[in-house]
Formats: C-alpha cells, sequence, structure tokens
C-alpha cells in the first residue's frame, strides 16, 4: 500500500526535478505551495509526506542543481588543466547553462533568495554558504596556479577571486534580465582581458581598509 495521501505510481525523483525547476524560476519566497504540488503532480499531504515540508523540499532541491546544472564550475576545474583556462571555462560553462532556452534563467543559488522573510534566514544563510562554498572553490583553483608556476607568487589571489567570483554571479543576473549567450560571452571576454593586470600586481593591503 503506498504511504497516506502519496499518489500511486509516485516517482519521487521526478516530483524532485519538476520542484527544483519551480524554485528556480520563482525563487523560495514566489513558490507556492500550489504551484510547486502542480508542478509535481502531488497534493500538500503527499508533499510532506514524502519530502517533510517547503524548505525541507527547496534544501533537496538545491542539491539536485548542484548535482546537475550547478555543477559547471567543478566540471570546469576538473576538464581544464591551466588556471587561466579553468576560470574561464567557469565562466563560459556557467553561462551557456544560465542562457540556456530550455531551463530557468540565472543560476538557482544566486537567486532563490534574493528576497526572503525574518523566518526564512536559514534559507539565505543556506545558499549564502553555498556561494561562500564556490567562491573558496575559486581561491584555491587560483592558489593552485600559484603553485604550479602559472601564477607569480605576487599575484593578486584575493583580488582575481573577488573579481572573478563577482562577474560569475552577475552574470547570473544578467540572463535572469534576459541577456542571451552571446551579450554574456562579451562580459566574459572582457574579463578575462583583465586576467594578466591581476596576474602582474602586487596584492592590496585591504586588512587596513576601513567603512
Amino acid at each position: 500500500m503506498s504511504p497516506r495521501g502519496r499518489p500511486r505510481g509516485f516517482d519521487r525523483e521526478a516530483a524532485l526535478t519538476r520542484a527544483m525547476h519551480v524554485f528556480w524560476e520563482r525563487g523560495y519566497e514566489g513558490a507556492s505551495l500550489a504551484e510547486l504540488t502542480a508542478a509535481m503532480g502531488i497534493n500538500s499531504p503527499s508533499l510532506y509526506a514524502a519530502f517533510g515540508g517547503k524548505e525541507a523540499l527547496f534544501r533537496e532541491a538545491v542539491r539536485l542543481y548542484g548535482a546537475t546544472h550547478g555543477a559547471m564550475t567543478e566540471r570546469a576545474f576538473r576538464e581544464q588543466h591551466s588556471a587561466r583556462d579553468a576560470v574561464g571555462a567557469m565562466l563560459r560553462y556557467n553561462a551557456a547553462t544560465y542562457a540556456d532556452p530550455d531551463l530557468p534563467s540565472g543560476c538557482m543559488i544566486v537567486l532563490s533568495a534574493t528576497n526572503y522573510t525574518p523566518s526564512n534566514e536559514g534559507v539565505r544563510d543556506f545558499l549564502a554558504a553555498l556561494r561562500k562554498e564556490d567562491i573558496d572553490g575559486l581561491r584555491q583553483r587560483l592558489r593552485q596556479g600559484v603553485t604550479d608556476g602559472e601564477l607569480p607568487e605576487h599575484a593578486d589571489i584575493e583580488g582575481m577571486t573577488a573579481f572573478y567570483g563577482t562577474v560569475l554571479h552577475g552574470l547570473s543576473i544578467q540572463a535572469r534580465d534576459g541577456a542571451s549567450l552571446e551579450e554574456l560571452t562579451v562580459v566574459i571576454d572582457a574579463a578575462m582581458a583583465c586576467w594578466d593586470r591581476f596576474a602582474q600586481v602586487v596584492p592590496v593591503d585591504r586588512t587596513s581598509w576601513t567603512g
């Protein structure tokens, strides 16, 4: 017998994928239970029985996103052998996903909690932590470039991390606003043209900054 409230033949993975697309398009706050259950083909009791509630469903959907469409940065770092090629591929692979007409635009992890209520600060913090992990991964890849001799020891790694991380997140916002892949590629080309400047600059002592 099927669990109470769960329809016979319930495909959990398919339902989760459809929920991911709703959250990706609408954001956490904007995705109503009615919209989620309609997309998933289940009723509200089924959602709670299978996933534990809206926030638990969202967190699971984010993990699915991170293992699929959101895995482009990991793919770039795995496939490319030089730091420069890895960062360029990071931007290009992600931009192609952000602007894919068959998917919701932009990055789910960047855009899903730009607005939130105080009761949902946990969702905001969850996504912020994931974005921080991505930036930390970028920093580590750039530091590996120094270790491998691709970048000089005095390269401004912190500046490069902040810059290319901001470009990556900015591409997501531009895609959500309707920018095409061609338009995003212009931004990426300009960003990669800055590589040598960062590689040659002595890092700034940002610990003395105030305000």
